[in-house]
């Protein structure tokens, strides 16, 4: 049995209220939320309880993140299931779903399944693999079982370990027959390859990574996200559209107030949010992602569209390459960046800047990806749900520097920027796991399982 924790007197910020709070955490689970600051002498139930000083902090849930590739199994020189969920939770990240484009791709349930058991050995956060759709697998694809995974991936751009699915008949059937969430990559493939010889005219093969949004252009993005929601309102199919990056494609989506009730959902990554084109000049391929970054109007008006709730979730994309790798020529720089550590930090950045507010980041990365995906008992500071909880200290300013960054690859985008909260502590399943800058790996995190 777990040791009680009773977290006393920190500023709980949950489900769109702040208030002075205390949490207790009995046997991994969340037995108490209380207002007012408690000793286990003042709490009932409380006997015994380790003490944390939740005073000056802030008592979030744990993020959700619903996109990451942690590399693992086959690209472990880039990242692993250990070193990239340590710097999760490092980073307030309490349970990631990670994409099959790993080696061998995640293409049969099989393959699946060594992903979750090799997860309960190393990762320190909890886990949810989606199962890949090819242009050949839908009979491994239907036997995906909603309970118990996040969704099924769809590659309608090639990417990074290229998984295209761009079979029209596929397509459909995957919308049609898909048990789950279909989670889409959207950009249109041939208008990326006609870019992309228009650019080989201008350059030849050194084409500039700041031509990166013009290859991987907004219409590419704009005719693939509009295919998806075709097919999406054809078959019913519940649609999750990941990482999108312009204005362009807000229109697809609706403004309703309870995204648990959507059948077509949307995210937006921290990058697309934080960085604009502006920024290649100054930090080249390490701002190289698939689906590039663009300007700063689009950056302006998903931060509109995230606050008016047509954007549901806020995600990382997290996905590391080594810095040799990021420092290739153009064509043979993958695309990608590490950014689960940061992730959190950054967007509190934000709500400091008031471009939202602190109640706003604990929805759009705890609240709605838990509601949108059906994450069971998790994603909110309630009375019988896993004690996932994160307090973060407000006034705590530090810097992204190498020596702080825990991602395998060593480097981070965000390096040199000054950021104002900081994590102190995360617990995962009522675990200690981060405490003032140390690691407790004694526990493993747990298979996240979905109520459909």
């Amino acid at each position: 049995m777990k040791k009680k924790i009773l977290i006393s007197g920190a500023v709980v910020v949950n489900e769109g209220q702040t208030f002075t709070g205390s949490v207790l955490i009995s046997n991994g689970l969340i037995s108490v939320v209380v207002e007012g600051a408690h000793t286990p002498e003042t709490l009932e139930g409380a006997e015994g309880a380790l003490v944390v000083d939740g005073r000056g902090k802030w008592l979030l849930p744990g993020v959700i993140d619903d996109q990451v590739h942690f590399r693992d199994p086959g690209l472990t020189h880039k990242g692993d299931l250990f070193t990239e969920s340590r710097a999760a939770v490092a980073g307030g990240v309490t349970s990631f779903m990670e994409m099959p484009n790993t080696v061998p791709n995640t293409l049969t349930q099989e393959l699946l399944e060594q992903k979750y058991t090799m997860a309960k050995q190393k990762s320190l956060a909890n886990f949810s693999f989606y199962m890949g759709a090819s242009n050949d697998n839908l009979t491994e694809v239907v036997k995906t079982d909603p309970r118990t995974v996040c969704g099924v991936k769809v590659f309608m751009g090639a990417s990074t370990g290229n998984m295209l699915v761009d079979n029209p008949q596929t397509l459909e059937a995957i919308f049609k027959h898909s048990p789950t969430l279909v989670a889409v990559h959207c950009e249109d493939e041939t208008t990326i390859r006609r870019n992309t010889a228009i650019a080989k005219e201008r350059f030849g093969e050194n084409v500039p990574v700041s031509e990166h949004p013009h290859i991987r252009s907004r219409e590419a993005c704009f005719a693939s996200s509009s295919l998806a929601v075709s097919l999406a309102e054809k078959y019913n199919t519940r649609l999750h559209l990941l990482h999108l990056s312009t204005a362009d494609e807000l229109s697809l989506l609706s403004k309703a107030p309870s995204n648990a009730a959507k059948r077509i959902t949307a995210e937006v990554c921290v990058h697309h949010l934080w960085f604009s084109d502006e920024d290649y000049s100054r930090l080249g391929s390490r701002i190289k992602w698939n689906p590039a970054i663009k300007s700063a109007a689009d950056r302006a008006a998903l931060l509109e569209a995230l606050l008016d709730n047509r954007l549901d979730v806020v995600a990382t994309d997290h996905a590391p390459h080594t810095l040799p790798e990021k420092s290739n020529p153009y064509f043979s720089c993958p695309s990608g960046g590490p950014l689960v550590q940061h992730s959190l930090v950054a967007m509190l950045e934000m709500s400091r800047e008031e471009k939202l507010s602190p109640s706003m980041v604990v929805e759009k990365m705890c609240h709605a990806p838990a509601r949108i995906f059906g994450v069971d008992r998790r994603g909110f500071i309630r009375q019988g749900y896993h004690a996932d909880l994160v307090l973060v200290d407000p006034e705590a300013e530090w810097t992204a520097a190498p020596e702080n960054i825990l991602y395998k690859c060593g480097w981070s985008p965000f390096e040199g920027q000054v950021f104002h909260h900081r994590v102190t502590h995360t617990f995962v399943n009522g675990h200690l796991a981060w405490s003032n800058g140390e690691f407790d790996d004694s526990t493993t995190g747990e298979r996240l399982l979905f109520n459909r």
